[in-house]
């Protein structure tokens, strides 16, 4: 297990890193929304492949075992053979992203995941990169991955350590995002959510200083477990609020039913009344404003 870290060295301007996060993913999440019999669809679907990291990052829920312990537990195949089904069915045209509750790359199976799912859908894998080498970066790039994003958090020397990979493995050099979020002690609280509640850092922004509640996560995204339960947002780390399961129903049902439904109207109207909704402090208005819209037209309907 690799421990939390802190370092001397100055932490990169939140707004900056904030803002390469942000644009990165304005052509996928701020387009024009597919619809699908009178239904907005999602464009973003996260996978949490594996419920195990090899971190313990303070910021992180997972260190915390009381409530994200590290199950070991893992996607398996007919799991997103079934989920390909499903989306071919609304003619899904949006993109995947690897996250979740666990590090992605940790999956023993990852390269037959992005090879299935990378020959018809776009992939973005988030990862500390700790799992990284020169040999499987380039079984990544070669496997349909369409973007790499590694998170650095330990400081500037990983940086040089990963250009040299990046060349070494001979992969295009915009293959890979490196996300620089290394901090100085404490500092680092400051720059990122409290997880809807999972993680107290007293220097964040708390829930009641937001001035406007809405979400739009539930307009554009959804997250899907290892085992299949759909949650609104990644946020969600105790798994508080599944409101389906894609192997016991079909995606577009869940996604246009009840409880999806209840949640969307309870947050479009910016009331966040139910954990984890209540506990989170994340701005939900950054993307998924003309999903937000497509929803609201068709509810008119």
């Amino acid at each position: 297990m690799i421990n939390k870290i802190g370092h001397n060295s100055p932490p990169p301007d939140p707004k900056e890193t904030i803002l390469k996060n942000i644009t990165r993913k304005i052509p996928i999440l701020d387009r024009e929304p597919q619809i699908f019999e009178g239904i907005p669809i999602p464009s973003w679907i996260e996978l949490s492949l594996i419920d195990v990291c090899n971190r313990d990052c303070k910021f992180c829920p997972k260190s915390d075992e009381n409530i994200a312990p590290n199950t070991y537990n893992k996607m398996d195949l007919g799991l997103i053979q079934k989920l390909i089904i499903d989306l071919k069915k609304i003619n899904f045209e949006g993109a995947f992203t690897f996250c979740g509750y666990g590090e992605p790359l940790l999956h023993p199976n990852i390269l037959d995941i992005t090879n299935i799912l990378g020959e018809i859908w776009g992939i973005e894998i988030v990862t500390n990169g700790d799992p990284l080498n020169k040999k499987n970066l380039k079984d990544l790039y070669n496997s349909k991955v369409s973007k790499l994003v590694v998170s650095l958090y330990d400081g500037p020397e990983q940086i040089t350590k990963f250009k040299e990979m990046i060349i070494e493995s001979n992969v295009p050099k915009d293959f890979v995002v490196l996300r620089d979020r290394w901090h100085k002690g404490e500092e680092f609280a400051e720059y990122i959510t409290n997880r809807a509640g999972t993680v107290e850092n007293g220097n964040q922004l708390a829930i009641e200083d937001l001035k406007d509640k809405k979400c739009f996560y539930p307009a554009y995204h959804t997250q899907i477990d290892w085992n299949g339960d759909i949650f609104l947002c990644p946020h969600d780390w105790q798994r508080r609020n599944p409101v389906g399961n894609v192997m016991q129903n079909n995606f577009f049902e869940i996604w246009k039913g009840n409880m999806h439904t209840k949640y969307r109207k309870m947050l479009f109207g910016g009331r966040r009344d139910k954990l984890p909704c209540s506990k989170c402090n994340c701005d939900g208005k950054v993307h998924g404003f003309k999903h937000y819209n497509a929803w609201i037209e068709a509810w008119k309907k």
